[in-house]
């Protein structure tokens, strides 16, 4: 089994508190900042914390349908969180799980630096490609930008 892990980062002048809070509203934002990727995300299992269990439906500008993650850990003091994708066809029939760190790091000029990581288990002999993985990262990316956009623009809730 090939594992496979990747990073990036993405400054934001927004603080880290106000990104965290915003990301961990993921669920809401996410079909309206960004619809043409995110349809719906609904939790089919637990309250959002730890070992909910997550649905999420694709817009039409990705070409999957569907993933279920679960909430592995969140925590509130340094700003971080994690998940894990076990199931759907973003997972593209060659991952087995897509575990992913979220970190947002306070900055000098007080805004924040995003942290993203991943590690891909893969299926058998399977192996993501750089070009897999690059896709990745900037859907990752496109993500934070209208995130963080949504928070921009609504202040009062973030």
């Amino acid at each position: 089994m090939a594992v496979v892990s990747a990073e990036f980062e993405v400054t934001s002048s927004l603080p880290a508190p106000t990104l965290f809070k915003a990301f961990n509203d993921f669920d809401t934002i996410a079909p309206k900042a960004e619809p043409e990727t995110y349809k719906a995300v609904k939790i089919i299992q637990g309250d959002g914390g730890v070992g909910t269990i997550k649905s999420i439906t694709y817009g039409d500008a990705l070409p999957f349908t569907s993933s279920k993650h679960k909430v592995d850990f969140v925590d509130t003091t340094n700003f971080s969180f994690g998940y894990t994708i076990f199931e759907g066809d973003v997972l593209m029939g060659m991952i087995e799980s897509g575990t992913h760190h979220l970190k947002f790091l306070p900055s000098a000029d007080g805004g924040s630096v995003y942290k993203h990581s991943m590690v891909f288990k893969c299926k058998g002999d399977g192996k993501l490609s750089d070009d897999n993985v690059n896709q990745m990262k900037e859907g990752l990316k496109k993500t934070f930008k209208a995130i963080e956009a949504y928070a921009i623009a609504h202040p009062e809730a973030y």
